[in-house]
């Protein structure tokens, strides 16, 4: 086995990208969390192991083969591994590498030999563009979560978070660390939970305003500020005005949800919260559309692979938008820029999407993947150039 499995970080994907191995294996596969439906998982798995050595057979020599393919046919047989898969895996090997990435949102099937490392799917889980942060709030607990259109995950937080709430409210609480809940905050003492057996309402509201700034100032500076993703509230309708009143997170959104977390399972709880990040999420795609065709006519923009590769290496491209599911088969030279187109069988051929994106990364652009009906262009890639050549 290699390293645990790992959800993709951005160190991960800086470590790949700098391999300088000669063979490259990326195999991508979408997975399923419960019986019956992760029972087939190992089956299709072993069937991209036919279509890798298919791949392999072009340019390399039975014995290397095998050296390679050994660590795909234990991971296939290890049956604790596919017991506790999410939506998707990668799996990427190398002589220098051997890593399992994890994913909580679906990703598509595919099989990639090549002299680098197919990263789109990284990248695409790495990206901010559909991702959000959610605070599920009620008096007595809070939780926080990481979702996307797709799916819906507890975040491990810094102890921090509990610990500054408690500071600033002055009373004891309990923290908890259940697996897989992140953080617990129970409120003890005569603070909120006894509002109701004498306490007068302005006394009930002091409280409330307190135990919302502590949290707010916790969330902020130790959640928020790190990943900089907008915050959804979700919590029962009278407390979103006064939360968003005492707050001074600006990650935090206008639109929440108005619900009892607790009353609601992750599935529920994710489509909720979509329904309330959609608007924005497609906003951000429009405005990137819109920056595209003002650059576009103003000569610093071009959806040509050949002209977008080659001002890539040169260090002209600020931001490349690619289409997420797009795969051009071939591959870029990283020292000129020249397009060489290929197939399936050529085991140099990669995405030539994907290496684009690496160069555009190497030289300090911004890559954003974006789903097809949002893109600016039918070519699969539109760049902005940071100025003419």
């Amino acid at each position: 086995m290699p390293n645990e499995p790992q959800y993709p970080t951005r160190q991960a994907l800086d470590q790949l990208m700098a391999d300088t191995s000669s063979t490259c294996i990326s195999l991508y596969q979408p997975t399923h969390r419960h019986v019956p439906e992760n029972q087939q998982d190992p089956i299709r798995f072993k069937n991209l192991l036919s279509r890798l050595e298919k791949s392999l057979e072009a340019g390399h020599d039975e014995a290397t083969r095998k050296k390679l393919l050994e660590p795909f046919h234990e991971l296939a047989e290890n049956r604790d591994f596919w017991n506790h898969t999410l939506d998707g895996i990668g799996v990427l090997l190398s002589e220098n590498t051997f890593q399992v990435f994890v994913f909580p949102r679906t990703v598509g099937e595919l099989v990639v030999v090549s002299d680098s490392f197919h990263v789109k799917p990284l990248r695409k889980f790495l990206q901010s563009t559909d991702q959000y942060q959610l605070l599920a709030l009620s008096l007595d607990e809070i939780e926080i979560y990481q979702g996307t259109r797709n799916s819906i995950e507890s975040v491990v937080t810094s102890p921090e978070v509990p610990k500054t709430i408690k500071g600033a409210l002055g009373r004891d609480v309990e923290e908890e660390y259940p697996h897989p809940t992140p953080f617990a905050v129970q409120r003890r003492g005569n603070l909120i939970m006894n509002a109701g057996s004498g306490g007068g309402r302005d006394e009930r509201e002091i409280d409330e305003e307190r135990f919302f700034r502590a949290i707010d100032t916790a969330v902020h500076e130790h959640v928020s500020k790190e990943s900089k993703l907008p915050l959804v509230l979700v919590a029962l309708a009278e407390h979103h005005h006064h939360f968003h009143k005492v707050s001074n997170n600006p990650f935090l959104q206008a639109e929440g949800v108005k619900i009892n977390p607790k009353a609601v399972k992750d599935e529920q709880l994710r489509d909720l919260a979509w329904q309330a990040m959609e608007p924005q999420y497609h906003a951000r795609l429009d405005a990137m559309k819109d920056e595209f065709k003002v650059a576009q006519s103003r000569n610093l923009g071009s959806d040509d692979l050949t002209e977008v590769a080659k001002a890539a290496v040169d260090g002209r491209v600020n931001t490349v938008f690619l289409e997420e599911n797009k795969i051009l088969r071939g591959r870029i030279d990283s020292g000129t820029g020249k397009v060489e187109a290929g197939n399936e069988k050529n085991p140099a051929a990669d995405d030539m999407l994907d290496d684009l994106g690496e160069l555009v990364e190497l030289n300090g652009g911004q890559v954003f993947l974006i789903p097809a009906d949002h893109m600016p262009t039918t070519t699969g890639l539109a760049a902005i150039y940071r100025y003419e050549a």
